[in-house]
Order: structure tokens, then C-alpha cells, then sequence
């Protein structure tokens, strides 16, 4: 498992999640402007009772919040997959 991978995952920690995988997709995207200055393209599934009742765009708002830090420099890219238990 990665640094990057290791942080993001501890930061979402936050919301007590029920299932957590992080997939580093940066090798589709070798070449690519944003892959020059080193931020990486990840994939979040995250389940967690935290988006219980919240819509995709809250969730992937929160999802945000806590990652906010590593989007400066090592996230250039985030798909986010948010589900709550009841969704499962």
C-alpha cells in the first residue's frame, strides 16, 4: 500500500466506514497534465452509516472535506463511490 493511499485512507477514517477500498488508477493516466505535477487519479468506495440519509453530493462534499489537504498536491483526481449500509 502506498504513502498516499495509507493517508487517504486514514484521514476517511473519520467516518467509521463499514467498507474502504482505494484503487490508485495514476498509471492510466502517465502523460496527462495533471499527472506532471505528481498528484495521483484514486478511486474511493467508501460504505459507511456516516451517508445515511445524504445525497451523492453531500457525501462526495464530506468526502472532500477530509481530504482537502492531500487535493492541494497528491490527489489530482478522485472518483468517490459513497454508500450507506441500508444501500448494500
Amino acid at each position: 500500500m502506498s504513502k498516499r493511499i495509507e493517508q487517504m485512507s486514514a484521514c476517511l477514517q473519520v467516518f467509521r466506514p463499514v467498507s474502504l477500498e482505494i484503487i490508485d488508477e495514476s498509471y492510466q493516466h502517465v502523460g496527462h497534465a495533471g499527472a506532471r505535477s505528481g498528484g495521483g487519479h484514486y478511486v474511493v468506495k467508501i460504505c459507511s452509516a456516516e451517508f445515511a440519509g445524504k445525497n451523492t453530493m453531500v457525501r462526495h462534499r464530506m468526502i472532500y472535506s477530509v481530504l482537502a489537504e492531500m487535493m492541494k498536491a497528491d490527489i489530482h483526481a478522485l472518483t468517490i463511490q459513497a454508500t450507506s449500509p441500508e444501500k448494500l
